[in-house]
């Protein structure tokens, strides 16, 4: 790998006969990409996560008897080998992210409701430590008839797994107490809205949700020491004057922390807000289109990039990032792929 190229992955819906996760290259000097090579074996995979070191890859197997994989990753050739794949107990797992330690593999199920907890063994297998189920629901008859765990992650100290869940309308906090799940506190979202994904500000004091149903997004004032999450204020995620379409899907911030980014698979945009850094409070400056159809996902680049994944136009597209206002400029290359729904970008 060349200097002035990143490597990144690729999750793919796409059968198990077939390949699906994509190992690429971004050119950090004009944006284009190239595919390097992919790996066959897994139905729908459609969240991956990388570890801190860089040398296990994980994802999940988003189908109706869901499933769990852990790759080893060759660090001169990027190559994945299967060290392990285990059930979920669930259906449609489409999250899935490590703690902060590296200790453990957190999963979360849609369609069944259920999260798991996985210890990663010295050897990289997987053994299950917990499992828990959601119930229950909210006012939208059509998509929050039942729980439906969408995300999955730990907060900055590494005290707490969230849990946003679209069908309760709830961020719900757990404790992992030796790889056990222990609820410790529930956060509730506004009727109908729809929790998806939620990333923490760098700094920690501050969060921000994306809400699927309703299109907006929350920020959010982090208390670590009680585990709780105080709502500041709510913005809508899409231009003034667009049609509402339950279908905001993605958020990312910056690694400066000035900028927060949120995708839309009904104007098949990204928006940008800026961040104030003494409030963490959102002022909302542009949309851009992602130059395809169903962003369902996108990564920040360290060095200057946004990468979207188009599900439904079989595309990924660079943007580069204005290191002053962050605004997003195409870069005018686009990489297929069939139904991409996940960048996960490599540092190296």
């Amino acid at each position: 790998m060349s200097d002035n190229k990143r490597w990144f992955y690729a999750g793919t819906y796409a059968g198990a006969d077939e390949e699906g996760i994509f190992l690429c290259a971004l050119d950090m000097d004009n944006g284009s990409m190239e595919i390097v090579r992919g790996t066959d074996g897994i139905a729908n995979a459609s969240f991956l996560a990388l570890d801190a070191a860089k040398d296990r890859l994980y994802a999940v197997s988003e189908t109706e008897e869901g499933e769990v994989y852990a790759y080893a990753v060759d660090g001169e050739t990027g190559e994945l080998q299967l060290l392990d794949r285990k059930p979920t107990h669930g259906s449609a797992p489409c999250y899935i992210a490590l703690t902060r330690d590296g200790s453990h593999v957190l999963a979360a199920n849609y369609s069944s409701g259920h999260v798991n907890a996985y210890r990663i063994e010295g050897d990289g297998k997987l053994a299950e430590t917990s499992l828990v189920r959601h119930s229950g629901s909210s006012v939208n008859k059509e998509r929050q008839e039942g729980a439906h765990p969408h995300s999955v992650f730990q907060d900055p100290t590494g005290t707490y797994a969230l849990v946003c869940d679209l069908g309760l309308d709830e961020i719900v906090f757990y404790r992992l107490d030796g790889g056990k799940l222990q609820e410790h506190n529930r956060v509730k979202i506004a009727p109908g809205a729809g929790p998806r994904h939620f990333e923490f500000h760098p700094s920690g004091k501050w969060a921000y949700g994306i809400n699927e149903l309703d299109d907006t997004v929350n920020v959010y004032a982090f208390d670590a020491e009680a585990g709780n999450l105080e709502l500041l204020q709510t913005l809508s995620a899409l231009p003034e004057g667009a049609a509402t379409g339950s279908s905001s899907a993605d958020i990312h911030i910056s690694p400066c922390g000035l900028f927060l980014y949120a995708s839309n698979r009904s104007d098949d945009s990204i928006g940008l807000y800026h961040v104030d850094p003494f409030t963490g409070l959102l002022k909302a400056v542009e949309w851009v289109s992602t130059g395809g159809r169903t962003p369902r996902n996108f990564a920040v680049v360290k060095g200057g990039y946004v990468l979207a994944a188009n599900q439904n136009s079989d595309s990924v597209v660079s943007f580069r990032i204005d290191k002053e206002s962050g605004r997003l400029t195409p870069t005018g290359h686009t990489l297929s792929l069939p139904k991409p729904v996940c960048v996960v970008p490599v540092y190296k």
